[in-house]
């Protein structure tokens, strides 16, 4: 399985230790945490260097791809998408937690817009008025299902959570 922008390894220890895992990180820095906690939790991992809109692995090569409050940090989302359904296996699942833009018209999409420019600066890239839901659905996964939940974090408030099938 791919995990992209996995950070500081924070979801390794909801995986199995069979679990032949390979994480796709963009930020050098977190390179050393992720393998230590890899270690740490007897994980066998595959740890990359590397920008999810450029999986460097075969077609049809993972079971599944995670990613978690990642997509609103890419700079192409529709790019993105394409390659993780490109590494998919037939049948592969892309399972999901990501913050979305709060409704048109709302205010908190209003400060999610005016605030972008600084919380990108602050956030590795995150955008906070992303339609990360729209992309999704639009990316062309053979099945979506996924769910809105409201969380406790100020901007980023509005995520889903879901599962799509190559």
């Amino acid at each position: 399985m791919l995990e992209i922008g996995p950070g500081n390894g924070a979801n390794l220890r909801f995986f199995h230790s069979g679990v032949r895992w390979i994480g796709l990180e963009p930020n050098v820095h977190m390179l050393r945490y992720l393998k230590e906690e890899a270690s740490r939790l007897g994980i066998n991992a595959e740890i990359r260097a590397g920008l999810a809109e450029r999986i460097d692995l075969p077609d049809a090569s993972v079971d599944a791809v995670v990613s978690t409050m990642v997509l609103c940090s890419v700079d192409d989302v529709a790019r993105t998408l394409a390659q993780i359904q490109r590494v998919l296996r037939p049948g592969g699942r892309f399972v999901f937690i990501e913050h979305i833009a709060a409704p048109r018209g709302t205010p908190l999409r209003r400060i999610q817009r005016m605030i972008r420019p600084i919380w990108r600066c602050l956030g590795d890239n995150c955008h906070p008025d992303r339609e990360t839901d729209r992309a999704i659905e639009a990316a062309g996964f053979a099945q979506l299902d996924y769910q809105r939940v409201v969380a406790p974090l100020p901007l980023a408030s509005i995520q889903i959570i879901g599962k799509a099938q190559r």
